[in-house]
Formats: structure tokens, C-alpha cells, sequence
């Protein structure tokens, strides 16, 4: 995924204003360094003739870093499913996301999942490189996939790094949570049967949800992601990213989670894997069976721990994937960071999630 955008431009005056602006032209410098491209320097500018060089450095580098597969609005629907394109707003502010209604859904639906997609993405891209929508037809689940507006962060990331989107009721968790119970009220989805998983900065965002949401979220999925707590700002969350994160506050109650993480990806450190594993199990029995078994899927070898909760059931699976890189496991090549080859971790993540086991 490309590096995130300290892009939320909320308002500001002042020193803190100038500061902001510089933070972000730092942010913008390295980000283009890291993909062989020159930024044009702002510093020493007005604040206002500073804000509109980064405006236009921003612009072109997205540009040059969009992603490339199947982004377009139209999308194949099996008849009778529908893709429908929704606003919510709540105190913490508003969110445009889709829901994708199964046509199986007319024989009763089973579940919801929240798809949380990564920088530069739309939902659309990531049905299409996950391939949930068709998932969503066999197991009968409904698909929510929220939009990150670009007027809150500039290459449309999940703020995860920010202190005022960590905490429930706050800020884009609020919004979720929010969408996410009128999509459950609306369908009459078993309150039991509900997860999130995300990629990258979606799957950050995913773990922050399901420690701040554990009784709305029963599990989470999360692809390329951090811990929650990683990051309290721009600067650290570059930290964090190359796996050198804060340790963040314990947690109180365990988190079931499917967690995936490519042993070659240079953007988010594998080590983040871990770490969220760990802080999915805090707060859970202080003895757990843990196995692991090793394959090869696709092409592509792999490692998966679980580990078992008291009463026998999964409650933390982790997947290293040798080779893969910063991209979603067994995805299709119609989306954007996504790698064919390795296990299905789309497929995996609805297994897990309604696991019969997972009561």
C-alpha cells in the first residue's frame, strides 16, 4: 500500500497551521523518495502559498501512484444481488460506503462483514481484488465496504494514526461503528455474526474497531495491518510502519482475529503481524493449545499458528506467506495490491469468521 497521507487537513491556525504544513511537506518529500520522484520544495512560502504548492504536489503524486486494475464505478451483478452506494453521518462526522446484498440473500442471511480497503483504493477496487462479493453469494453475508473521503485523509487512508481515530465513540471509529449498526438493523443480521477486516491502513483501522467495538465486532480480519496503539501521529507512524511501534496500553479482553502478513513486505513491517497476535490474545486465558502447520498454496509456502481459546475453539489464526509482498493473499489481479498467487485469505477470513466452532 502506498505510504499514508498525514492528508486529514483539519483545521488549524496559527503556529499549530505551520506546523501542520511543514509535517505534511516533509511527508509528501519522503513519500515521493521512496518512489524515485522529486517533490517540489514549499518551505520558506506563505502559509496559504504553502498549502497551495503541497495541494499541487499532492495531485501529482497521486497521479503518478495510482493503482492500477479494475477501479470503475460499473460492476458485474449476478441478478438479484444488489451494489448500493449510501451516506452515513453521525456527530463524528459522514462516510459514503456500499452494500453489497447477496441474491442468495432471498434464502436468509447468515451474517456482515466490513471491508475496510487500503490508501489509494475505493471500494469498488476492493471488491473486486478481494472477490467477497462472490463470497458473500455462497455463504449468504452481507458486504459493507466504507469510503475514506478525500477530504479527510489525501490518498483516502484510514486515519489509524491518529489520536482522535483510536477511541470509541471518536472520530472515523465512530462513523463506522455507526453505519455498520444501521446496515445490521436494516437487514436484520444476527448481532453474533458480525466482523470487519480491512488491508493495510483499512486493516489498522480494522484492529482499532474490534478493541474499541468488541461488542459489535465479533471478530476481525486484518491484511498488511498494524496494532492498534502503534501510531499516536505522522511521525511515529513512519515508525511503526517499518516495525519499530509504541507499545501500546494493554487490553483488557482477548479479540478473536485472523491475522495475514507477507514475510517480503517492504511498506508494513511482518512484525506488525505479530504484534497484533499478541495484543489479540491480552486479556485472555493465561493457558491456550496453540499448533502449527506449514503448505503451499498457489506457489507460494506459508506458516499458520493458531491459537485455541478454553473452550476449544480458534480464537487466533496468523498466516506469514513467504514471497508475498505489500498485498492482499490470493487476490485478483481485476483489483489493486493484490497477489494471485498464496492462500485465499478472503476465503480463509469468511471460514474463520463464521467457524460453527466460534459459537
Amino acid at each position: 500500500m502506498n505510504t499514508f497521507n498525514a492528508g486529514a487537513w483539519r483545521p488549524a491556525k496559527g503556529q499549530s497551521r505551520a506546523a501542520q504544513l511543514a509535517s505534511a511537506n516533509d511527508l509528501v518529500t519522503r513519500t515521493l523518495a521512496q518512489h524515485g520522484l522529486t517533490a517540489a520544495p514549499v518551505s520558506g512560502l506563505p502559509a496559504g502559498a504553502a498549502s497551495d504548492a503541497l495541494s499541487g504536489t499532492l495531485s501529482g503524486l497521486m497521479a503518478r501512484l495510482q493503482p492500477q486494475g479494475q477501479t470503475a464505478e460499473r460492476v458485474n451483478l449476478p441478478d438479484g444481488a444488489l451494489f448500493e452506494d449510501e451516506s452515513f453521518t453521525c456527530h463524528a462526522g459522514t462516510r459514503r460506503y456500499r452494500t453489497y446484498v447477496p441474491a442468495s440473500a432471498r434464502e436468509g442471511l447468515t451474517g456482515l462483514v466490513v471491508m475496510l480497503h487500503g490508501c489509494t483504493q475505493t471500494p469498488e477496487d476492493f471488491a473486486a481484488g478481494t472477490g467477497m462479493n462472490a463470497l458473500a453469494e455462497e455463504h449468504r453475508f452481507v458486504v459493507v465496504y466504507p469510503r475514506q473521503s478525500r477530504g479527510d485523509n489525501a490518498q483516502s487512508c484510514w486515519n489509524w494514526f491518529s489520536r482522535g481515530d483510536q477511541k470509541r465513540d471518536r472520530g472515523e471509529p465512530a462513523i463506522i461503528a455507526g453505519l455498520t449498526r444501521e446496515v445490521v438493523a436494516r437487514h436484520a443480521i444476527p448481532e453474533d455474526k458480525v466482523f470487519v477486516a480491512g488491508l493495510s491502513a483499512g486493516a489498522a483501522m480494522a484492529v482499532i474497531l474490534g478493541g474499541t467495538y468488541p461488542d459489535l465486532f465479533r471478530a476481525v480480519g486484518a491484511h498488511s495491518g498494524l496494532p492498534a496503539g502503534a501510531a499516536k501521529d505522522v511521525a511515529s507512524a513512519f515508525g511503526a510502519m517499518a516495525g519499530r511501534g509504541s507499545e501500546s496500553a494493554p487490553r483488557t479482553e482477548a479479540m478473536r482475529a485472523i491475522v495475514f502478513h507477507g514475510d517480503a513486505d517492504g511498506t508494513v513491517h511482518p512484525s506488525n503481524g505479530e504484534r497484533i497476535v499478541r495484543q489479540a490474545l491480552e486479556g485472555g486465558p493465561s493457558q491456550s493449545l496453540q499448533t502449527e502447520t506449514t503448505g503451499t498454496t498457489g506457489g507460494r509456502s506459508y506458516r499458520r499458528h493458531t491459537t485455541y481459546d478454553d473452550a476449544g475453539a480458534e480464537a487466533v489464526e496468523h498466516w506469514v506467506i513467504e514471497g508475498l509482498g505489500h498485498a492482499w493473499s490470493g487476490g485478483q489481479s481485476a483489483g489493486s495490491y493484490t497477489d494471485p498467487q498464496g492462500p485465499d485469505a478472503s476465503a480463509e477470513m469468511v471460514r474463520f469468521f463464521f467457524s460453527p466452532s466460534a459459537g
